[in-house]
């Protein structure tokens, strides 16, 4: 179900979205109107002006019969905020119904990519149904703020010059001439004090003092009226950028990690993307081609955790030719089992579709990647991982090629990851990978 509220638009990756009054009410389309439509048009213009590559693949524009122009969502999953206040909020097309399920998953998703900043996601303190993206991230923020709180803000010894009535720490002799050659009784003198008043905490403040303009969650704005209360001694920063470049995160301050990755995308608008901020616009978008990757690939590790194989990622050292060495090949993972014996698993975040004529949808460059991985890895065993859908939910597809009088050389194997239940999907293939140990053991 799609919601379409005054300041907010929720579609689901590859929908469309038109201002045809025409299709307004269409179950095949969401609708905005014209005037919303041409500044989200606009926003995508400027964007893939500014951009390389990636930005081609978020929002794609076209023209469609009957319809007219379309603007459809793509590979990035997000939320987009215009310099209007009007909110476009992208989820991924995955076997959950609710899009409140749908949150659930896709942020259970971002946690496992390594750059995401946040540990802390308690899905019942999120009102998943009345929250966008962007409320979710604040809320993220506040509990990781929380934490930071009880164990204490850190304090530094930081530089003070001041013109003072008695003498303390170092006496700048150029300053002392400039300002007191009438005034012997004072004192122009640097000097260290402890205070709370470093980068880290004044960029925390300055980040709640923005949160609280922004958010429209009255339990978020709730929430960042208490935390202020602890930072009444913190002056907020005027240059953030000269105070991001101090902050020092070592065995001390290990705790203001995640926060001063959330405060660079709030305070200087980033993204977790190659996307750069504006000042009229915010995007938090996401790849989910590489999340896909990321939570296949960290679950794929317990899953198999119990097994005497190593798990790699992103492998590297082949490359698909070797005078020179150029053009890497990079499989998401390879598991190398203890009679060293080599698997490659590829992720793919596509929708396929049960068409056989048209090769269910599978891109033939990526067939053609598979057979590089078989032949430099020297493994018939190949599998591509796809998101699962309700089409393919049972479906069970192969393709394997043989060289005459030589037997089978290359089988590449289809598996569709439940993403909404990715252990007991991903246990699913486990006992795939083992039986095929079994089969092979059989045959020698």
């Amino acid at each position: 179900m799609v919601k379409n509220m005054d300041k907010l638009l929720e579609v689901r990756e590859y929908e469309s979205i038109t201002c045809n009054e025409d299709y307004r009410n269409d179950p095949q389309y969401n609708y905005l109107n014209k005037e919303i439509f041409t500044e989200l048009e606009n926003f995508i213009l400027t964007f893939n002006e500014n951009q390389s590559g990636d930005a081609l693949d978020f929002l794609k524009i076209g023209v469609r019969r009957n319809v007219g122009k379309v603007i459809q969502a793509k590979n990035f999953v997000g939320l987009i905020q215009m310099k209007n206040g009007f909110q476009v909020q992208i989820l991924p097309k995955v076997t959950a119904s609710e899009m409140e399920d749908t949150k659930t998953t896709f942020l259970r998703m971002l946690r496992s990519m390594k750059d995401f900043p946040s540990k802390v996601f308690n899905d019942a303190s999120l009102k998943m149904d009345r929250m966008n993206l962007y409320e979710i991230f604040i809320n993220m923020y506040i509990q990781e703020l929380r934490n930071l709180l009880k164990r204490g803000l850190r304090s530094a010894y930081l530089p003070i010059e001041d013109n003072l009535n008695f003498f303390k720490g170092k006496l700048i002799v150029q300053e002392q001439i400039k300002n007191n050659y009438a005034h012997k009784e004072r004192f122009f003198v640097r000097y260290d004090e402890f205070e709370v008043n470093r980068p880290e905490n004044k960029l925390i403040k300055s980040t709640l003092l923005k949160l609280q303009k922004l958010s429209s969650s009255s339990a978020n704005i709730k929430e960042i009226r208490k935390l202020l209360t602890a930072f009444e001694m913190v002056k907020p920063s005027t240059n953030f950028t000269k105070d991001f470049s101090r902050v020092v995160i070592d065995r001390n301050t290990k705790d203001y990690e995640i926060l001063m990755s959330w405060s660079r995308v709030f305070l200087l608008n980033q993204s977790f993307t190659t996307f750069s901020g504006n000042t009229t616009a915010r995007a938090l978008l996401f790849p989910m081609e590489k999340v896909f990757e990321s939570y296949v690939a960290q679950h794929l590790k317990r899953v198999l955790a119990d097994l005497p194989w190593e798990v790699s990622t992103q492998d590297k050292g082949h490359y698909l030719f070797n005078h020179p060495k150029q053009f890497a090949l990079r499989p998401d993972i390879v598991i190398t089992r203890d009679d060293q014996s080599t698997i490659i698993l590829d992720t793919k975040w596509k929708s396929l579709t049960n068409q056989p004529r048209q090769n269910y949808g599978i891109s033939q460059a990526d067939m053609y990647q598979m057979y590089a991985y078989s032949k430099k890895y020297q493994t018939p065993e190949i599998w591509l991982l796809y998101p699962m859908n309700e089409e393919m939910k049972d479906a069970e597809i192969s393709f394997e090629s043989f060289y005459q009088d030589l037997g089978l050389e290359t089988k590449i194997r289809l598996f569709f990851v439940d993403v909404t239940n990715i252990e007991e999907s991903l246990g699913e293939l486990r006992g795939k990978l083992i039986q095929g140990i079994s089969v092979k053991e059989q045959m020698t």
